[in-house]
């Protein structure tokens, strides 16, 4: 499992989600550009002391991504999804692609990927959207369950 975040603004969100991902032993892929330099306080604060423990790997653009990584294996998540995230069937190596904060994913690339395109139910009629680290943490531990790691 590998978690991928597309152009991340927000230090705090990555510095949490880094921790999940050392909590999980789960790969880090930031697809730049990032909205701040990955030497951020904020990052680093929300990260704690577990940036030791994160395979964080850097990728200047979303074609440099592209070029390295089997989009076979590229599931997404955006509240503009139909799909649940309870319906995808995670296999091992799947990378999970996350929006920015703002704006999500955009949308010629879920349209594109419809089929492999999920979102985390909402009830809540006032709420746009989930935080991401919340989001992520959501589906990652999703996908740990169904391939019996967690």
């Amino acid at each position: 499992m590998h978690v991928v975040l597309f152009h991340p603004e927000i230090p705090p969100n990555t510095g949490s989600i880094a921790r999940l991902c050392a909590a999980t032993n789960t790969p880090l892929h930031l697809v730049a550009p990032l909205g701040f330099k990955i030497d951020d306080k904020h990052l680093k604060r929300a990260g704690l002391d577990y940036w030791k423990y994160v395979d964080v790997r850097l990728h200047e653009s979303w074609e440099d991504f592209f070029r390295k990584h089997d989009r076979n294996h590229l599931l997404y998540f955006s509240k503009r999804a139909t799909q649940s995230y309870t319906q995808a069937r995670y296999q091992e190596g799947d990378f999970l692609v996350f929006g920015p904060e703002t704006r999500g994913l955009p949308q010629e690339l879920l349209d594109a990927n419809a089929k492999r395109t999920y979102r985390i139910p909402m009830m809540g009629e006032g709420v746009r959207s989930l935080n991401l680290s919340n989001a992520v943490s959501i589906v990652l531990y999703e996908a740990l369950r169904q391939l019996g790691k967690v």
